[in-house]
């Protein structure tokens, strides 16, 4: 009980850090698991690999288009998982671009039979820069045919870039059929200004929980390869604050195996942001998944239909994922059982 006690108040202490700007977001945010919470490192207990490509608003010049690959590692003998992660986001016109890479450690501790804590840790780097020839000035463009010139009277002395290092802390409670998590990045609120002047990166919070109800299941294969497959409702959500910004996300995923369905809203429809409502989105998931004895692969797309005021015109944002994991453990071994976080795949 004592465990399961320190474990809630490492939580809190997460969930009551000031957030204050808002970091790229992934609407199958359990398909990025690094990027979402350090905790989730070396959990399917397999080794994995993974990458996530998001494209927000692809038809206007103002898109937003994102890259992340990223690999975990059980440690069974450490009771611990190790994953780094690699992003890359490039931000609409203007040429701001940012790369990241992460370095995460989490340790498994059994609070009880039915409950168990995960807490997490990353360090990365950050490299943020504008590329002045992406941009567009109007001695450019033409007035009388709206052509474009290649070149402009403007001088700059180069491109301006950043890098820094920051901190992530994470954790996760969680049982065989609920889960409770929270995050807390760019804890040091590290300085991010390309130009030389102060611009502290605000922190982000993120807490993400969800329940998921079994149903009997159906059968896979015949005579000594049948295995079940899972006939599952998972509600979840997601609760995310940074700077002024804050949302959330809230929907349903089915799971028919193979076939995953997700369905669910983004934004918080009783609070505006200065005089606009925060509604952004309603999100649509087909996933696949593949499961056998010592691998698992997913497949993942989503459809975010815009419902801000940006409209439909923006072509909302286009989501894929993709991950394998493959188990690496010495057959000779007798397995060690461990609760798996029972969260969706995406």
């Amino acid at each position: 009980m004592r465990k399961i006690f320190l474990a809630a108040c490492l939580l809190v202490l997460v969930l009551q850090v000031k957030v204050s700007a808002q970091d790229i977001q992934f609407s199958q945010f359990y398909a990025a698991p690094l990027y979402l919470n350090p905790a989730f490192a070396g959990s399917t207990e397999y080794t994995r690999v993974g990458l996530n490509y998001r494209n927000q608003w692809p038809a206007i010049d103002a898109n937003f288009t994102t890259t992340s690959i990223y690999a975990d590692h059980y440690l069974e003998d450490y009771n611990s998982g190790i994953g780094a992660i690699l992003t890359y986001d490039k931000s609409g016109i203007g040429g701001l671009r940012s790369f990241t890479v992460g370095l995460q450690y989490a340790y498994e501790l059994t609070l009880s039979e039915k409950f168990i804590f995960r807490p997490g840790i990353q360090v990365a780097y950050y490299n943020r820069s504008v590329n002045f020839n992406d941009l567009l000035f109007g001695d450019q463009i033409d007035s009388n045919t709206g052509a474009i010139n290649p070149t402009t009277g403007e001088q700059f002395d180069g491109g301006l870039k950043k890098g820094f290092v920051d901190l992530t802390f994470g954790g996760i409670l969680y049982s065989g059929r609920a889960w409770l998590g929270a995050t807390v990045d760019h804890l040091t609120e590290p300085n991010q200004s390309i130009d030389g002047g102060n611009d502290p990166l605000p922190r982000k919070l993120s807490i993400h929980g969800g329940y998921k109800f079994l149903f009997k299941s159906g059968v896979m294969g015949n005579g000594l390869y049948a295995r079940p497959r899972e006939r599952s409702l998972s509600p979840t959500f997601q609760y995310k604050s940074q700077g002024q910004f804050d949302q959330m996300d809230l929907g349903m995923y089915a799971t028919f195996e193979p076939i995953i369905i997700g369905l669910w809203y983004r934004g918080l429809p009783f609070k505006k942001f200065e005089e606009f409502n925060n509604n952004e989105s309603i999100v649509f998931l087909l996933g696949f998944t593949k499961k056998a004895k010592d691998d698992v692969l997913n497949i993942g797309y989503s459809y975010d239909f815009t419902i801000s005021e940006l409209g439909p015109g923006s072509g909302g944002a286009h989501e894929f994922s993709i991950s394998y994991a493959w188990s690496t453990r010495d057959p000779r071994k007798p397995p060690k059982h461990v609760m798996q976080i029972p969260c969706p795949d995406f």
